[in-house]
């Protein structure tokens, strides 16, 4: 479980006054004497929110995630000073049913303005690809995960997220309308950033040689819904289920079945499964980035989103 101290937005107007702040900071209390410096104060509840926000915003606003990089954000916890800075924000921009924390930070202290991207990013239920409806063995691996029956992955397919970038930059010039112009060309150019990169995914994903997608949870069926995979998790949406001796029996036999080269594993959970699995095979395990949260080796968005290419068109073969 994890949190990450939100920085504010605020500047302290002089020394003294900073000394003040971090007292008062220590006993949870915010200083009221802090100069504004102009900027909105936005939170994103992960990266992929984060992302698209400061690339609208630019240097009007300044986007906080509450989920640290590279961390977890389905663990998300927030210590009250984090949830009373949920209700603090000029907009929060966050993903409903995915991070309880946040759910119950907004409900309890209404932040005057919210982008939910549920709304615009057309959730789906990606089942459990590949097991026996009446094999309660291989269902085990999903059971207390708390997603509902909508898989939250929508932001590994730029077309969604490029959706929901629209609902930002129209809450962004609700609250600023002075600078609405600017939200929406800074708006405009994001959409063309993530279209011209859906064309590149489309393009370099169309002719492989495997279109099996083996993953060690099932984090990337709106990417292989959008170019033409098909995904086959070791486990399920939730990334803290253990997989069944009986769904790796089963996945196992699909991938000699199918002569699948590579399995792919996350940056945010143990890669052992998905390790041990390839040895024992005799194929490759490496990496495929959810891009759940940023992880130190640098990049953004796109750039992971272009390696997730690379990887993929390694591990399946495309010409």
């Amino acid at each position: 479980m994890m949190f990450m101290y939100i920085a504010s937005r605020r500047t302290l107007a002089t020394l003294a006054g900073g000394a003040l702040c971090a007292a008062l900071a220590l006993t949870g209390c915010a200083s009221s004497d802090a100069a504004d410096d102009g900027r909105l104060q936005v939170l994103a509840s992960f990266y992929p929110l984060q992302y698209i926000t400061e690339e609208i915003g630019g240097d009007l606003v300044d986007v906080t995630s509450l989920t640290p990089p590279g961390a977890e954000p389905h663990d998300l916890e927030l210590s009250p000073a984090k949830a009373r800075q949920v209700g603090e924000a000029d907009l929060v921009v966050f993903l409903s049913n995915f991070q309880p924390a946040v759910d119950a930070a907004i409900d309890a202290r209404e932040p005057a303005h919210v982008v939910d991207a549920a709304d615009s990013a057309n959730l789906q239920a990606h089942e459990l690809q590949g097991t026996d409806e009446n094999d309660e063995d291989s269902h085990s691996a999903d059971d207390g995960h708390d997603h509902g029956v909508l898989d939250p992955h929508f932001w590994l397919d730029p077309t969604r997220l490029a959706a929901v970038s629209e609902d930002v930059v129209a809450e962004l010039s609700a609250i600023d309308p002075d600078n609405a112009e600017t939200y929406a060309a800074r708006g405009a150019e994001l959409v063309a950033s993530l279209t011209d990169l859906d064309a590149q995914l489309t393009a370099g994903l169309s002719q492989c040689s495997s279109k099996l997608l083996v993953t060690t949870h099932e984090a990337f069926g709106y990417l292989a819904d959008r170019y033409g995979l098909e995904q086959v998790g070791i486990s399920g949406i939730d990334p803290e289920a253990e997989p069944s001796p009986a769904r790796i029996k089963e996945v196992s036999a699909t991938i000699r079945d199918r002569g699948v080269s590579t399995i792919f594993f996350e940056t945010l959970i143990s890669p052992k499964v998905a390790q041990t699995l390839a040895s024992d095979l005799g194929i490759t395990a490496t990496v495929l980035d959810p891009l759940e949260s940023l992880n130190d080796s640098g990049g953004d968005y796109r750039s992971v989103m272009l390696s997730n290419l690379e990887a993929l068109r390694t591990g399946l073969g495309c010409a």
